[in-house]
């Protein structure tokens, strides 16, 4: 089964190249695997018929049992062979009715395929989720098939709309299918209908979106609207979408789940009143329509809800009579469809006004719709009509909703009997006054494929008795009545025929009076579906305009106040539901008074911030709330969280202060007192609400903690921080993610600030350099050279001299050449110079030592980023330059190159990060353990300083550059003033 699948989708994706090498014969190629699958399924008829199935199965999430579980039983293979016998006919129809010409036919030819392969798995599928997940590949297949005409407004329009409707409703329908699966314990279809849940709210709740899944599918009512438009699409389509599959399935997953379900309460009454209603509104619509598809589309509309009125009724004979028609109704509708392709090719035209002799030019069509039309009015000795008669019966002996139901079926049927009529008069009839069309021939190879679905109506008419097995056995699924329902031909006179005489009477009526009857039916026709959609799209459109002119209105202010509103809404919204707090035991409020003294200095930090307005002094108040929370790790005994903590709390304050150094010193936004008084309570609520949420979730564990596991498996492989080794081993997958996301933010925030290139040339540097407000450097003594200091995008000449030449004086710093005496500070230029290399080995150290104690890769890169930014703070770029003369980018890319490396030579023995491992003994250092996580951290602690300096760089270098040539151009402006 699952290969049979899979040739479908495989096929499809090489439909391109076949229909280029080959043409419109390429369709023929593509029709053998629906072509395998009918043979497959004719292949276990007997087994079927019996009553046994066929499954397959394969794990996909079993903890949460879902499984990909296919399984053949007699309703299934009751659809397969609609969705691959009438697939194949299709496809090789498609051989005659496309041109080769068409640039986009391969690509039709790949949806339709694999549209065939969609609907296959659908009715295949024992597994809600992967129903579900067949479901949705039919609408996205479908959407694609609708919208092939993509350069004609209509196309696209209906394609949206079927996609849009379908896809609200199967939504839905996701929702209802996981409340199933939860309260039955299992996905598996088979076994959720051989032991439904037990009647309960949740069960009605999840049996009406799952019934809105499939009546948005199968267009009844008031989801009918999107099958009426999908005419758009290539009559081929229109067979085999709209007629014998796609539509079928919403009718197919009802009669699936009808033998669990029929006696929910919500079930007979939504299907059988929508059923009826759509039955009567879409045949009564089909009786003024003169575009010959869309007299068809509306009358599919009306036999849906038959069949859903079938499906729904839920006992063994409507269930009987619901297989019967299926079939019927994919033998007759398809041809139909097939028939007006024909003569919209042979004439030009499918508007029943214009057409007139068609029948005489083209006997054979009009012999094979004659017949298809029969049967779709319940003709004798036509399937049609045994299917008919069987519902009839059934309905007659149920209750008083069924026979209620009956009497809409049988008003349904005249209206049926009726545009059957005008079909078949409007395409092939001779119409006084009206000259008889032109008409191309059409080939035998065109006709065959309606011609054998039509024969299929007329041998299964008197043969209908030999599917009384295999519908049998699907509807033995139903408790059985005293005197079960046998498809025959006839069965005598009785009220069954008489209701079909009735019926047969009134649509000839409703015929021969059709003009009185156009007139009256569009007098009194309500507003169509469809402008009701389009209204209902714009006013959404405009409702969506408002709501994002009121939220998006680019203040920063508006968008945090909504985000922590909505948090707000939710977490007490939770908390008056759930009330987690019943049945735990009672938070304490510290573990120790050190802590709560901690987090309160952390809170009034914060608080005070509120009352603070200059920039600097509140980016300082806030990263106090970042140490605050350092001590609390420190508290909790956690070193390494509160060293990392201390360390991004430290780079980020010193990046928040290069930032503000071209910022107003005062906040500027003047804020009134009734906004203030808004602002601050929805944050001290918001505070208070994830403060409570936190302290009830910390008194609310159940389960062991898993440190002690974890404490175990690490020293079990020799190490002692167990932080470090989830990062580096058991978490180095995600580890590396988070790395080369960092490294992307850094580029892309570098790269937003140098707007139009990250690096300059040598000439440009230069040019940047002589304006740098400096020192005058010495002079170059006789024989010396001059070495060119890069860094941070610019250079310097620094004079040094010759090897056989004595060294001139060397400074602490470049600052002393490079900085005007107002913006040095020896002190600090002296501090910095004395603890840059301690800092620097500290962070080796950090990095090599974090498999026993505090510390990693990504602390020791923050901390030699703090090393390298106490040298740009004390003796400006050129400092910095000077420090680490290499480009941040190459110390980015090394890093995230090496731990990437890293990881993907683990993957030679099958376990990541596990490739090489190395203990012994040295005489210096004593015992070493070496591994690929060292590599790793290597790795990281090269990105993460190539992510400091990089962000450094940009928000240092790059603003002092703008200060000096901002003071350059008012320094000369002064001096062209002056003069």
């Amino acid at each position: 089964m699952a290969a049979l699948i899979l040739c479908h989708f495989l096929l499809a994706a090489c439909a391109g190249p076949l229909v280029k090498r080959l043409g419109t014969r390429a369709f023929a190629v593509l029709a053998l695997p629906p072509a395998a699958a009918l043979a497959w399924a004719l292949a276990h008829w007997s087994g079927a018929a019996a009553g046994s199935s066929v499954s397959w199965s394969l794990a996909w999430l079993p903890e949460y049992g879902v499984w990909l579980a296919l399984r053949l039983d007699a309703l299934s293979l009751l659809m397969t062979l609609l969705a691959a016998g009438v697939g194949a006919l299709v496809l090789l129809y498609c051989v005659r009715y496309f041109s080769a010409g068409d640039p986009l036919l391969g690509r039709f030819a790949g949806n339709l395929l694999a549209f065939a392969g969609a609907m296959l798995g659908l009715v295949l599928a024992d597994d809600l989720v992967l129903l579900y997940v067949f479901w949705e590949l039919t609408t996205v297949f479908s959407y694609l098939l609708i919208g092939h005409g993509s350069e004609r407004k209509q196309n696209r329009r209906s394609a949206l709309q079927a996609l849009t409707v379908t896809t609200l409703g199967g939504l839905a329908m996701l929702v209802g299918f996981l409340m199933l699966g939860r309260a039955a314990g299992t996905y598996r279809i088979s076994a959720l209908v051989a032991d439904p849940p037990a009647p309960s709210t949740t069960v009605s709740v999840a049996v009406v979106l799952v019934l809105l899944g499939a009546l948005s599918k199968s267009a009844i009512w008031p989801f009918s609207l999107w099958l009426p438009n999908a005419m758009a699409a290539p009559t081929p389509v229109s067979a085999y979408l709209h007629a014998a599959a796609m539509v079928k399935a919403g009718v197919y997953l009802i009669a699936r789940l009808a033998p669990a379900f029929a006696d929910a309460p919500p079930w007979r009454p939504i299907l059988l009143v929508l059923g009826a209603l759509t039955m009567l509104l879409g045949g009564w619509r089909a009786l003024r329509l003169n575009d010959l598809k869309l007299v068809l589309a509306y009358g599919t509309v009306s036999q849906l809800g038959f069949l859903t009125v079938l499906a729904g009724s839920g006992t063994r004979d409507t269930a009987l009579a619901a297989a019967a028609m299926i079939l019927a109704h994919a033998l007759f509708k398809a041809p139909l469809f097939l028939v007006t392709g024909i003569v919209d090719h042979a004439t030009g035209t499918r508007d029943l006004r214009e057409l007139s002799g068609v029948g005489r030019s083209l006997p054979q069509v009009a012999a094979v719709a004659a017949v298809a039309g029969a049967s779709m009015a319940g003709l004798p000795p036509l399937l049609g009509f045994a299917a008919k008669e069987a519902a009839f019966t059934a309905l007659e002996h149920g209750g008083t909703a069924q026979r209620w139901a009956l009497a809409c079926c049988v008003v349904g049927s005249a209206l049926t009997a009726a545009y059957t009529l005008r079909f078949l008069w409007g395409a092939f009839a001779r119409k006084p006054g009206l000259a008889d069309i032109p008409v191309h021939r059409v080939g035998p190879a065109f006709l065959a494929p309606p011609a054998l679905l039509a024969a299929g109506c007329v041998l299964l008419g008197p043969g209908v008795v030999w599917l009384n097995g295999l519908l049998g056995a699907y509807a033995d699924a139903f408790p059985a009545p005293a005197h079960p329902y046998r498809l025959s031909l006839w069965h005598g006179l009785g009220l069954a025929l008489l209701f079909s005489g009735a019926a047969w009477a009134g649509g000839l009526a409703l015929f021969l009076a059709r003009g009185p009857v156009i007139r009256f039916s569009r007098r009194v026709a309500w507003p169509t579906a469809d402008r009701v959609f389009g209204l209902g799209l714009l006013g959404l459109e405009r409702l969506a305009l408002q709501v994002t002119g009121f939220f998006q209105r680019g203040s920063l202010s508006v968008y945090l106040a909504t985000v922590l509103l909505v948090l707000l809404v939710g977490q007490l919204a939770v908390l008056a539901v759930d009330r987690p707090w019943h049945g735990a035991p009672p938070p304490r409020l510290w573990d120790s008074p050190v802590q709560g003294a901690i987090a309160l200095l952390t809170c009034l930090a914060a608080l005070l911030c509120l009352q603070v307005h200059r920039r600097m002094k509140a980016v300082v108040m806030a990263g106090m709330t970042g140490y605050g929370t350092a001590l609390l790790f420190v508290v909790h005994g956690a070193p390494d969280l509160a060293l990392t903590q201390f360390c991004v709390e430290t780079v980020s304050l010193l990046v928040f202060v290069l930032v503000m150094r071209r910022m107003p010193v005062y906040f500027q936004e003047t804020i009134s007192r009734w906004r203030l008084m808004v602002r601050v309570p929805l944050a001290l609520a918001v505070a208070a609400g994830v403060s409570f949420v936190l302290w009830v979730v910390a008194a609310a564990r159940h389960a062991d903690p898993a440190g002690r596991a974890l404490v175990y498996e690490t020293a079990h492989h020799g190490v002692k921080d167990v932080v470090a080794t989830i990062l580096v081993e058991y978490r180095a997958w995600d580890t590396l993610g988070e790395s080369a996301v960092l490294a992307v933010a850094a580029v892309g925030v570098t790269s937003l600030i140098y707007f139009h290139r990250r690096t300059g040339s040598p000439d440009d540097l230069v040019g940047e350099a002589a304006t740098a407000p400096r020192m005058p450097a010495p002079a170059v003594p006789p024989g010396g050279r001059t070495a060119w200091s890069f860094g941070s995008g610019a250079r310097t000449p620094v004079p040094t001299a010759a090897a056989d030449d004595t060294a001139p004086e060397r400074t602490w710093l470049a600052a002393g050449r490079t900085l005007a005496p107002e913006h040095r500070s020896v002190v600090f230029e002296v501090v910095a110079r004395l603890v840059f290399h301690p800092i620097l080995v500290l962070s080796v150290y950090l990095l090599f030592c974090a498999e026993n104690l505090p510390g990693g890769g990504f602390v020791g890169g923050l901390v030699a980023g703090v090393a390298m930014t106490a040298r740009y703070l004390a003796g400006g770029r050129y400092e910095l330059g000077e420090a680490a003369p290499g480009h941040p980018g190459l110390f980015t890319g090394l890093g995230l190159f090496l731990s990437t490396g890293v990881a993907l030579l683990g993957l030679v023995d099958g376990t990541a990060l596990r490739a090489l491992s190395y203990e012994g003994h040295w005489p210096v250092f004593g015992e070493v353990h070496l591994g690929t996580p060292v590599l790793f951290d290597l790795g990281v602690y090269l990105l993460v300083l190539g992510v400091v300096l990089d962000i450094v760089r940009a928000l240092g270098a790059r603003v002092d550059r703008q200060i000096e040539r901002e003071a350059a151009e008012r320094e000369a402006a002064g001096r062209g003033a002056g003069r």
